[in-house]
């Protein structure tokens, strides 16, 4: 199968996704984190610092559930083209506290 290049949106959209599971994580270790998510740390720790720009939904979705963060949430976040980091780490953190 052949692989299309990445846009750079498709880029920004992993590092934000990055940086969302990074705050969302807290304290706890990547670890930790990774173990209960089922996969292993090295993955994490590529997905939080956006070396994989698109990482497979099941992936994602078992990250998800262990810090508590909504899919569609979490989606409505890493997609919002002109929203400010600072504004969707914040969000991060709100909905990594509920």
């Amino acid at each position: 199968m052949v692989r299309l290049p990445l846009t750079r949106e498709d880029v920004k959209r992993g590092q934000r996704l990055g940086e969302l599971l990074r705050v969302a994580r807290g304290p706890r270790s990547i670890l930790d984190v990774a173990i209960e998510a089922g996969i292993s740390p090295e993955t994490l720790r590529k997905i939080e610092t956006g070396r994989v720009a698109t990482p497979a939904f099941p992936t994602v979705a078992a990250v998800a559930i262990v810090l508590g963060l909504s899919l569609d949430d979490l989606w409505a976040q890493i997609s919002t083209r002109h929203g400010s980091p600072p504004e969707a780490l914040t969000s991060a953190a709100v909905l990594a506290s509920r």
